[in-house]
């Protein structure tokens, strides 16, 4: 398979799995070929082929929704590598986590440093993870707007999750999330900005995207 991106240091292998429409990433250093796996979802067979021709150190999830999830003992039985999540999310994995995701513990493979950044809202545990020019977002953000949030109260917490913790990155990056098309973070601050300057109902939730809500 041709790597969707490739920078010269890594290679970012983007995996379409099962029925709803998830991504999955194998992240591999081009100097070592070690890498790292992003989310385990329903008919992982390409991420698990893919990731085989590496040398896998880590399985990291961006958070425990189901779909996110469906695929995880048939990748940990077939890949064995450390599994890491953020703390709150991480008593919906079908085993104990060999490790926690957390801000400033940074996960190795090769020659590229994959960092945790805690981004609750979504879920209470969700962790977007950052190397460089390259965010992995997870269903925290979208290139049209936040994940969906489960009240007015999460939407608030997913959106300061969003502004403190991604917004402030420094520019040029794009991010990969986990479903769907790739965005750039540059795009979404402008478009935030947008969302940002109207007016919005005391009751907003769910689906919220920058331009349109």
């Amino acid at each position: 398979m041709t790597p969707h991106v490739t920078d010269g240091n890594l290679e970012i292998y983007k995996i379409k799995c099962g029925p709803y429409d998830n991504n999955a990433y194998v992240v591999m250093c081009s100097k070592t070929r070690e890498s790292i796996v992003i989310d385990t979802p329903a008919e992982p067979g390409e991420l698990i082929a893919i990731a085989s021709t590496t040398n896998v150190r880590a399985i990291l999830i961006t958070h425990n929704h189901m779909d996110h999830l469906l695929g995880f003992e048939e990748v940990t039985s077939k890949i064995s590598a450390p599994v890491g999540i953020g703390s709150p999310d991480a008593a919906a994995l079908p085993k104990e986590p060999d490790f926690l995701l957390e801000n400033g513990c940074e996960v190795a493979a090769g020659n590229e440093l994959l960092m945790p950044i805690f981004t609750p809202g979504h879920t209470d545990g969700s962790t977007c993870l950052w190397t460089g020019a390259h965010l992995f977002t997870g269903d925290t953000l979208f290139p049209g707007g936040p994940g969906k949030s489960r009240s007015p109260e999460a939407l608030s917490q997913l959106i300061e999750s969003i502004k403190s913790n991604l917004f402030t990155l420094p520019q040029g990056i794009n991010f990969y999330p986990g479903h769907g098309d790739d965005g750039s973070l540059d795009v979404s601050k402008d478009d935030y900005n947008i969302y940002s300057s109207k007016e919005h109902a005391s009751d907003l939730c769910g689906d919220v995207e920058w331009l349109k809500s």
